[in-house]
């Protein structure tokens, strides 16, 4: 499916402000428009960071501000340090976002990359963070709602249930050497295998280096070579190898809940927060993985994914 034509000259307009943006993004001295009151323009760009989820709440934001009155578009920009400048300069009005991740990528980005991270588990601590670092930038941080996209842990059903297992600490209890699928960054973070030993007193013998959710981390665990997979909490896919997750129940994983950030000069009205906080109360983390499943295995397009789930919500009005 082609793009808009206004959506064709914005994401032009993105491949020319990629040149500069990409290393240093419009300073907070010229940017003229972070005191400026909320605007309410009629025509907003929704940006998605280009994979199957950010699609997803992108088409439903676009559904969402339609059904209010505005004129819609998107444009997929799978580089943060692209679309977020553009965000800034009014290229784009909103995206979904993570709001630990977002906190602590706007902090290294006004702090440096050594700055202590702002993210954490405490989803008001998280939030009030967040929000410090967005508003001299023009940016208005919305409410969170339900849904979150976090680091999780799955293991073999089999595995699980031969070891009464479902929590994390039921798998540090149970004093088991475990090797993790996971990236090769696990080592180090403190979210992965040194947060694993110290929150849960979890034995990892040995970091399997296979990525973060992929196919072959989990056919490692589904097969017995590792005993746990680093995926998220959204990953539609673990039924289908006969894993499950074990729950974080000390709350190692920091709250990346799902946010929508928007240019406030442009899209800071209450009609846009209105519009947008109708899905607050309904989407979850699992409905989400629902609809990931959908476009990833069912080969079903986002747009339509993201109408029926509206629909079947009466979020909006059937067709």
């Amino acid at each position: 499916m082609s793009l808009p034509i206004r959506a064709r000259r914005a994401l032009a307009g993105l491949v020319l402000l990629a040149a500069t943006a990409c290393t240093t993004g419009p300073s907070l001295e010229n940017q003229g428009e972070v005191t400026a009151p909320p605007g309410d323009s009629r025509e907003l760009t929704i940006g998605s960071a280009g994979f199957t989820e950010s699609d997803l709440l992108a088409q439903m934001y676009a559904l969402l501000l339609e059904r209010a009155g505005y004129s819609t578009d998107i444009i997929s920009v799978t580089n943060r340090e692209i679309y977020e400048p553009a965000l800034e300069s009014g290229q784009i009005d909103v995206v979904p976002e993570y709001a630990a991740t977002f906190a602590d990528w706007l902090n290294a980005k006004a702090n440096g990359a050594d700055a202590a991270p702002v993210g954490s588990p405490d989803l008001a601590v998280t939030m009030k963070a967040l929000r410090a670092l967005a508003a001299p930038r023009g940016l208005t941080v919305l409410d969170p709602g339900r849904a979150v996209d976090q680091n999780a842990f799955a293991v073999a059903a089999s595995y699980a249930k031969k070891h009464d297992l479902k929590t994390l600490s039921d798998l540090g209890r149970a004093n088991l050497p475990v090797r993790l699928a996971a990236g090769d960054e696990c080592v180090q973070r403190p979210y992965c295998a040194p947060g694993l030993e110290k929150t849960y007193g979890i034995d990892i013998v040995a970091v399997d280096p296979k990525g973060v959710g992929t196919t072959q981390a989990k056919q490692a665990v589904q097969n017995g070579q590792d005993q746990m997979v680093l995926t998220t909490t959204t990953d539609a896919t673990l039924d289908a190898f006969g894993l499950v997750l074990l729950a974080d129940d000390k709350k190692l994983q920091n709250a990346d809940y799902v946010v929508p950030v928007v240019n406030r000069a442009r899209a800071g009205s209450d009609g846009v927060r209105d519009a947008l906080g109708r899905l607050n109360t309904v989407l979850t983390t699992a409905d989400l993985a629902s609809m990931n499943e959908q476009v990833d295995s069912w080969r079903r397009l986002p747009e339509d994914v993201a109408r029926t789930y509206l629909e079947s919500k009466k979020l909006i009005p059937k067709d």
